[in-house]
């Protein structure tokens, strides 16, 4: 008998959504390991002169890293899928969008190279009030609020990260704690439902 492959759920969002605590609380829950495979974790192994490579955000402002970002984004969704064909259940956290210098249709090209394993795609909300709370407490990140200005770029993540509007599961992290995140998507992949948000936008590249 072959190996029966592992299951996928990424977590798309803006930066400071609380992606990465969903994640945290998915490997503390699960008797299982869950390995992260997410835009943190990829961005360390990136030379600096190419950053912040998959994590270029909205607005096309460098077309120059363009290439290397589709390259990126194929080759980690590649690792994914090889994780996930060992058995291996995977977690990742991304910021998808298309708003580079022209679109590049990134999103369905990684879903494509997922066809035929088990992905639950997860919409990983938060207002915009919120976030910006998030980012001025956290290191490395201009600061901002709704009455002062928000920076254009928080703004254009907020549009553009969840444009697609295909998901199988929504969160909300201004109203749910990570370990309520981690608990909806339990659920959801224990009902055993399957998720087909993927297998629509794989369909945009056939």
């Amino acid at each position: 008998m072959g190996i029966e492959p592992g299951t996928i759920v990424v977590l798309n969002g803006a930066p400071r959504a609380g992606k990465s605590s969903i994640v945290t609380a998915i490997q503390a829950s699960s008797s299982e390991p869950w390995v992260n495979l997410g835009v943190d974790v990829w961005m360390s192994a990136t030379p600096p002169k190419f950053l912040p490579g998959i994590g270029l955000r909205p607005g096309g402002e460098r077309p120059d890293l363009e290439p290397f970002v589709v390259a990126s984004f194929a080759g980690l969704y590649d690792a994914i899928a090889a994780h996930s064909r060992l058995g291996l259940n995977v977690v990742v956290d991304v910021g998808h969008h298309d708003a580079y210098s022209r679109p590049l249709h990134i999103l369905p090209m990684c879903a494509a190279r997922l066809r035929g394993l088990p992905v639950l795609f997860v919409g990983v909300r938060c207002p915009l009030p919120v976030v910006l709370a998030r980012r001025n407490v956290s290191k490395g990140y201009v600061r901002g609020s709704v009455e002062d200005g928000v920076p254009d770029a928080v703004h254009r993540w907020q549009i553009e990260v969840h444009r697609h509007g295909i998901y199988d599961v929504e969160v909300d992290t201004s109203r749910q704690s990570p370990g309520e995140c981690a608990a909806v998507i339990r659920e959801r992949l224990a009902s055993g439902a399957s998720g087909d948000a993927f297998l629509d936008l794989a369909r945009l590249v056939e």
